[in-house]
């Protein structure tokens, strides 16, 4: 137990480059979270409503700009070898920004875990027939506790496995359910019809979260070019491959209930199915929950606690929720978070490639961490909420898009106004025990 809760992957300091992954098995984890069962009921969604050609070009067109956003955030990320809750304190947030932005990162990603948690736990009950859902629910959750409490190298492993295990079962799926595939390439759509604008919306929709804190993922590559590579390869590879299936499902059966048709597959195949397709996201999750928190306790008590030990806790209170079916009742919650999430990505890239006002600080200071940080920062605190609210209110374009554009361009502005002035500093305690060793 005690090597397991010294394994803290620096949470609160620089990866160092002998800590440094190869690209592929970074890229193997962000494939791993592009190929959910939220991709591929996003692909029966615009199946249901388009052709599959239309639906290939809406899939393209997110892809391109989820991946301009990932990339642009985590590069910051693989530079300064820190997670996004911590450098949010250099690119715009100061220390209470990134206290707030820790908290809610933690919510949202503790959230998910448990409503895919509960997912699992259902599938393995149906299979099985030997113990109830909650109690399955709260076997898988603690094993993937486990496995992210030990870090990126045993999640890492993790995606060797379940990624092309989850591929092989998705193509069984969707030859053993859709009778011919080659036609649904020209048939038209089941349903009613989804408009392009529409379409795109809910692809970028789909994966922002994950895009706005890539840093939690690319301060583990080795170079830029590797961010673009990884970043490039798992987001199009996720949408073309994993979306595409639930296209294919939608035109062939006329459904959207790629969970129905998963639930009718022959036994274990169907539970391996949802299982792989959890096992390999949720573990990243909880991992994002755990370094929110430790920047929380960091930023706002100037308490420094293990990330492995708050992995364990966080993931023990989300298994035990998703065994008692509460977490599925704030899923509108959860999607109500995700709102904040792209308005932070246009700050943080408006900060660090533009502004630049604290850039020179956060830089000039590696390997370590600056020693102190703006306490907070009055702009952003008036920039975030409400570039969050209009996005969602505008009539056109697409929310996510909108809100970061206009995060951006407020911050840029901000900026050549000299509007960003901060409120006081405050120190950064450098010294963490165990954060320095290699992961």
């Amino acid at each position: 137990m005690a090597a397991l809760l010294g394994r803290d992957d620096q949470a609160l300091v620089r990866v160092p480059d002998q800590a440094r992954h190869p690209w592929l098995s970074v890229a193997t984890q962000r494939f791993g979270q592009t190929t959910a069962l939220s991709q591929l009921l996003l692909g029966a969604t615009l199946g249901f409503g388009m052709t599959f050609w239309n639906a290939f070009i809406a899939l393209t067109i997110g892809a391109v700009l989820l991946n301009v956003v990932a990339v642009a955030v985590g590069v910051i990320g693989q530079r300064e070898g820190l997670s996004t809750a911590i450098l949010t304190r250099w690119t715009g947030f100061g220390h209470a920004g990134s206290a707030v932005l820790g908290l809610i990162i933690a919510l949202s990603c503790t959230g998910w875990f448990g409503v895919q948690t509960g997912l699992a736990g259902v599938a393995l009950a149906d299979v099985t027939r030997v113990l109830p859902a909650p109690v399955w629910s709260l076997i898988f959750g603690i094993a993937v506790t486990v496995i992210a409490a030990y870090g990126v190298r045993w999640m890492a492993w993790t995606a060797y496995v379940a990624v092309p295990a989850f591929l092989l079962l998705l193509v069984w799926l969707v030859l053993t359910n859709v009778n011919d595939v080659g036609a649904t390439l020209s048939s038209p759509a089941p349903g009613p019809p989804i408009g392009m604008l529409t379409a795109i919306t809910l692809v970028t929709g789909s994966f922002i979260v994950g895009a706005a804190i890539a840093p939690d993922m690319t301060r583990f590559n080795r170079s830029e070019r590797d961010v673009v590579k990884q970043t490039v390869l798992g987001i199009t590879a996720g949408e073309w491959i994993i979306s595409l299936a639930g296209v294919i499902i939608a035109h062939g059966l006329g459904t959207t209930d790629i969970m129905g048709v998963i639930g009718k597959s022959s036994g274990w195949i169907g539970a391996l199915v949802v299982v792989t397709a959890v096992l390999k996201i949720n573990d990243w999750n909880l991992y994002s929950a755990s370094l929110g928190m430790v920047n929380f306790f960091d930023a706002v008590f100037n308490v420094r606690i293990s990330r492995a030990q708050v992995t364990v806790m966080v993931g023990c209170a989300g298994s035990f929720l998703a065994a008692a079916g509460i977490v599925s009742q704030f899923s509108h919650f959860l999607v109500l978070l995700g709102v904040v999430f792209p308005p932070v990505t246009g700050i943080m890239i408006a900060e660090y490639y533009v502004v630049r006002r604290w850039r020179n600080e956060i830089i000039s200071t590696r390997p370590q961490v600056p020693r102190s940080a703006p306490s907070w920062v009055p702009a952003t605190v008036v920039i975030w909420p409400a570039t969050a609210v209009v996005g969602e209110l505008l009539p056109f374009g697409q929310s996510s898009v909108n809100s970061l554009v206009l995060a951006f361009a407020l911050y840029v502005s901000a900026g050549r106004l000299d509007l960003l002035r901060m409120r006081t500093r405050r120190a950064t305690n450098r010294k963490v025990v165990g954060e320095a060793s290699a992961a």
